[in-house]
């Protein structure tokens, strides 16, 4: 008993001591995190001294400065090597860093210098060679590419979302684009003209499915514009027109050669070029449009110093190999007014619309019927002199213009639209369905970013006053051309539609609703402010949206339109009616969506259907 009691005490001892080893090695374990985190103290103490200063050093001392003596004075950024503060920045998102440079004046010159744009430029495109023109170079090409984009909406089908097409990593941004029957093309800012194929391709799910524009190839360089047939329906553009700069060889006995301007014409099913007309060196183009028939295709030409020439070709034998010689004429506006030198030009298959460095507008009319569309008579109407240019009697300087089958929309200096010609299903946007035969205003649109014009609707692409883009549509709804609003409308509504934050112009064909989204920060409408003198002398319509400026017309206008809404047999009729109403009304776009959104409520609730979740794109 008594040795297994020592054994025991003695195994208890051992048991204390080596609990006693364990606390040591626990101690020693702590005495080693603590020197490594005094360690790590003093480095931050010490790298606290190269902490940023957001204030600039010539605002004075920093409040509270003098209680962090002990902490290290704070280094301004401004100290930094420019070039390392431009290399740090480079790599920020284009958003930030325009971000970045609204913070203070500092960061404002830093994130503007090309230095900063020359190097995202390189990120964004590396095979761009060239950062092209302009004041500020590496930054308009790096914002050119970082906002380019070709958006859809399928009219039917069951997914009616947006989609965006396959982006050409050569692209320099985009310029323009035109849809054709099968395919798209774009020409960019460098003078590329890209062909954007439909093809099969295998979705998520392992099914082949046709999609748009997924496929892209270079149809050819060096060009300058291109057009293809000018009425609405992509089913007749069977060629694609290319105007291009190309080196033609010297003369005989001369070294060298010359760039000539041509018209490459290509199959816009394969992209085989199947004619080529050029011309003379002397002779300098920048814009081609089609007029006419297919056998009677007329090409007028703008020249660099505002002339346009025409020629006449046959597109049902461009695929007949052949060389013959094709007569370039004067057209009869620049003969007739010599002293006018055209801006841009407008076309579709019966009229062309001319607008001047100045501002006015020039029409020519080809056929009798769109000419008693437009002008609501045949009065002046000559059918021995079609090229007779008309003008236009409007009150400011026009910036562009869109131009449909029989009817037109204008845009002055000042933002205001105008609109004339047919109004059977409600395209002028006026709130009703009479014929204009001169420009009428729509008061209650101002300052669009684009218009365009189709066969019996229009659009119209605004932004709003929180830089968000919008886009609004009147006319005939048929085929959802306008999407929310199966039924067309007579006035401009807010459709159904998301619309890219950089959107700049816009088309829509029979099938589908095509966006551009491409931003030049040298190139965007410039619109001046209206003087007081013309907003009070201005006549308004009588019972137009916005009709009057004084009480007394407002209530007369409200009067008029609750006779038309009791006039609705139906209740469901009342509320479309109510709908229409809230659209000719001048209210902001926010007043618009809740009073659009209470009215669909009720009429689901009216219906029997449940109110349900709103529509996030609505």
């Amino acid at each position: 008993m008594v040795w297994e009691r020592q054994q025991g005490r003695g195994g208890l001892g051992a048991r204390r001591d080596e609990g006693k080893s364990r606390e040591g090695a626990v101690r020693m374990v702590r005495r080693s995190r603590r020197r490594k985190l005094q360690k790590v103290t003093r480095l931050c103490g010490r790298e606290e001294g190269l902490r940023v200063k957001r204030s600039c050093p010539s605002c004075g001392p920093e409040p509270g400065g003098e209680e962090r003596k002990g902490r290290g004075n704070p280094i301004s950024v401004q100290l930094f090597p420019p070039e390392l503060v431009e290399h740090i920045i480079s790599f920020l998102p284009v958003r930030d860093v325009v971000a970045l440079g609204q913070t203070c004046h500092y960061f404002h010159e830093v994130c503007d210098a090309e230095g900063v744009w020359r190097r995202i430029c390189r990120r964004l495109s590396p095979r761009l060679r060239e950062q092209g023109s302009g004041v500020r170079p590496w930054k308009r090409a790096a914002i050119l590419n970082y906002t380019k984009g070709l958006y859809f909406q399928a009219f039917g089908g069951r997914r009616r979302c947006l989609s965006k097409s396959v982006a050409p990593l050569l692209a320099h941004g985009y310029r323009r684009f035109l849809p054709t029957k099968d395919h798209v093309f774009i020409l960019d800012y460098a003078g590329t003209l890209f062909f954007l194929k439909n093809a099969l391709v295998s979705s998520t799910l392992g099914q082949i499915q046709w999609k748009r524009a997924c496929r892209y190839v270079v149809l050819c360089r060096g060009a300058k514009d291109f057009a293809s047939d000018p009425r609405c329906d992509t089913v007749y553009r069977k060629y694609l027109y290319v105007l291009a700069t190309r080196e033609q060889p010297g003369m005989v006995g001369t070294t060298g050669s010359r760039a000539c301007d041509c018209v490459e014409v290509y199959l816009q099913s394969s992209g085989q070029r199947v004619f080529k007309m050029t011309f003379h060196h002397s002779m300098s183009f920048k814009q081609i449009v089609l007029v006419g028939q297919e056998t009677q295709r007329a090409l007028l030409l703008l020249t660099e110093e505002g002339k346009i020439y025409s020629l006449v070709v046959n597109e049902t034998q461009l695929d007949q190999p052949r060389s013959y010689t094709i007569q370039l004429a004067l057209r009869k506006v620049s003969r007739c007014l010599p002293h006018l030198r055209v801006a841009c030009m407008a076309s579709n298959q019966s009229s062309t619309l001319y607008i001047t460095d100045q501002g006015g507008v020039y029409f020519e009319v080809h056929t009798p019927g769109v000419y008693r569309d437009l002008f609501g008579t045949l009065q002046a109407f000559d059918p021995l002199d079609q090229q007779m240019p008309l003008a236009l009697s409007l009150p400011a300087k026009i910036l562009f213009c869109a131009l449909g089958y029989n009817h037109l929309g204008l845009v002055d200096e000042f933002g205001r639209i105008f609109m004339q010609g047919n109004n059977r299903y409600g395209q002028l946007g006026t709130g009703d369905k009479m014929d204009r035969g001169e420009p009428t205003q729509v008061h209650y649109l101002q300052r669009p970013i684009a218009l365009w014009c189709g066969l019996n609707h229009s659009l119209v692409l605004s932004q709003s006053s929180d830089f968000s883009k919008e886009l609004l549509g009147c006319g005939c709804g048929a085929g959802g051309r306008l999407p929310g609003w199966p039924k067309g409308s007579a006035s401009f509504v807010k459709l159904h539609v998301k619309v890219p934050l950089c959107a700049c112009s816009l088309c829509s064909t029979r099938e589908c609703l095509y966006m551009l989204s491409s931003h030049d920060i040298e190139h965007h409408p410039t619109y001046r402010d209206l003087p007081a003198s013309r907003v009070v002398g201005t006549p308004e319509p009588s019972l137009g949206p916005g009709a009057s400026q004084d009480p007394g017309g407002t209530a007369r206008a409200c009067e008029e339109y609750l006779s038309q809404i009791h006039s609705c047999p139906t209740l469901q009729d009342r509320m479309e009616k109510m709908k229409e109403i809230v659209g000719w009304m001048p209210l902001m776009a926010a007043q618009k969506d809740f009073f659009w959104e209470a009215l669909d409520m009720l009429q689901r609730a009216a219906a029997g259907v449940g109110p349900g979740p709103p529509n996030p794109e609505s």
